[in-house]
């Protein structure tokens, strides 16, 4: 009786320390923070012009935005997943976004930004992000599409949650963090643990905004019932695209990616 009571108690004990270990080193679980691996660059003929924003609590956001040689483009805004330095995309950004102006910033301490990644912090930094392209003068404001890819597909339906853009792609993208989490770890109270659980699919019923999910079959970090979730409880007209055969990091890759987003987006207007 006293050895089952010591290996029940021992049990206990590697339990809380794992929990524990987890809630102090989430963050760091989720946000990967790659720093900058070359100089950002363009495609040829477009103008690139490097970004500092000052966020409200004084941290400064580095990256570029990408202008095409025409006269107020509509502007496509990108938030990379959980290990992207996203400046890295520039010189092929017309590939998927056609003639569209790119933003092109990276999370708090991402790339060259400043901080520390959260989602209460990155979700106000998007908000004020998407403010301040709307606000220029070389941009069509009334034509500004989000594209969010795994980490970052939480941050684009949080935004379009709260601002008037004109559709959303979100490739891989997740119901909420804290589902994925939880189907991943189903021996924790994830519930208890979790910060930052970017619940998209609680915002999703009520975004009227048109929507592409691009959904890779083969996805092992996100399985693709969770976009199907999300995509469920979309409240404005929702588009599916499945890739056969691909995974959660070489969706881009499949020869039919690049042009379902052009597509969709010309679409959107």
């Amino acid at each position: 009786m006293a050895l089952a009571k010591s290996i029940l108690l021992a049990i206990a004990i590697g339990y809380v320390v794992i929990a524990a270990v987890i809630w102090l080193a989430q963050e760091r679980m989720m946000f990967f923070s790659p720093r900058v691996a070359s100089p950002p660059a363009a495609p040829p003929g477009w103008r690139i012009e490097p970004v500092a924003f000052r966020t409200r609590d004084g941290v400064t956001l580095a990256g570029v935005l990408l202008l095409p040689p025409r006269a107020r483009p509509p502007l496509v805004i990108y938030y990379g997943g959980n290990a992207e330095e996203v400046t890295a995309y520039g010189p092929h950004v017309q590939e998927p976004y056609g003639e569209s102006a790119v933003l092109l910033v990276n999370y708090r301490g991402y790339g060259a930004s400043g901080g520390a990644p959260g989602e209460k912090a990155l979700v106000a930094d998007a908000l004020d992000l998407f403010d301040w392209s709307a606000a220029r003068a070389d941009i069509d404001a009334s034509r500004i599409a989000l594209h969010g890819r795994s980490l970052g597909s939480g941050v684009a339906v949080a935004v379009a949650a709260s601002r008037a853009a004109r559709c959303v792609v979100l490739s891989t993208p997740f119901d909420s963090a804290l589902e994925v989490a939880a189907k991943m770890y189903p021996w924790l109270p994830v519930a208890w643990l979790m910060r930052h659980p970017f619940d998209s699919v609680a915002l999703a019923p009520k975004i009227r905004t048109p929507a592409l999910v691009l959904i890779a079959e083969e996805d092992n970090v996100i399985p693709k019932r969770h976009s199907e979730r999300l995509a469920a409880h979309w409240g404005g007209p929702i588009e599916r695209r499945y890739y056969a055969g691909f995974g959660h990091n070489n969706l881009d890759l499949h020869p039919a990616y690049q042009a379902a987003i052009r597509d969709f987006l010309q679409r959107c207007g």
